[in-house]
């Protein structure tokens, strides 16, 4: 399975981003909140993805945190719910207001996602209320733990990415490491290396 695609972004369309890694072009399907997120083309990008295996092909769906790919994941698992659907939902919501949508069991909110009719949006809150009393951390794990292992080590990924970066730039160890200090732990890779810039005055 393609956990993550580290590369350079090469283009992107309404619906799918193109990232570049090592010279291979992969097409990743991708909200609208996530596309319009993205560094300008021919700039480092990281995305989680989910590959998708079916008898129309393979799709690879991509995402800017391991919150909306949790939450895509669990959508797509609904009765009648597939990727497109799922991925409206996430242009349309936050992980966070979608999660408490479901939560208040508040069918008109839900029915605001493009392609969900009433029907749809019960049927969503139905089979997932209960597996949100921990919130955003139920999408984790559903007995409830803590999701904070997993944000730590996906900042710590994005932190990794842009000292090398940093290093391939010719920046040195102690200056990237100096650099990104104090950074925003819930700041993406991209934005990492700008605030690491900016301190270096580059």
């Amino acid at each position: 399975m393609i956990a993550f695609l580290k590369g350079a972004l090469a283009g992107k369309t309404a619906a799918c981003a193109y990232i570049d890694v090592q010279g291979v072009g992969y097409a990743v399907g991708m909200s609208q909140g996530a596309l319009s997120k993205l560094p300008a083309v021919g700039e480092p990008v990281q995305v989680h993805t989910y590959l998708q295996m079916s008898d129309n092909g393979i799709a690879l769906y991509g995402f800017l945190t391991l919150e909306e790919k949790a939450l895509f994941e669990r959508l797509i698992g609904v009765s009648g719910v597939g990727p497109k659907v799922a991925l409206a939902a996430l242009s349309s919501f936050t992980p966070e207001a979608l999660v408490a949508a479901v939560q208040a069991q508040d069918v008109a909110a839900v029915q605001k996602i493009p392609g969900v009719g009433k029907k749809t949006a019960s049927r969503i809150i139905l089979e997932l209320k209960g597996s949100f009393d921990q919130g955003l951390a139920s999408l984790f794990d559903v007995s409830g733990a803590p999701s904070s292992a997993a944000a730590a080590a996906a900042a710590a990924e994005r932190l990794k990415g842009a000292r090398e970066a940093l290093l391939a730039l010719g920046f040195a160890s102690a200056e990237a490491e100096v650099a990104l200090k104090g950074a925003p732990e819930d700041a993406d890779e991209n934005a990492l290396i700008k605030y690491a810039l900016k301190r270096l005055g580059k």
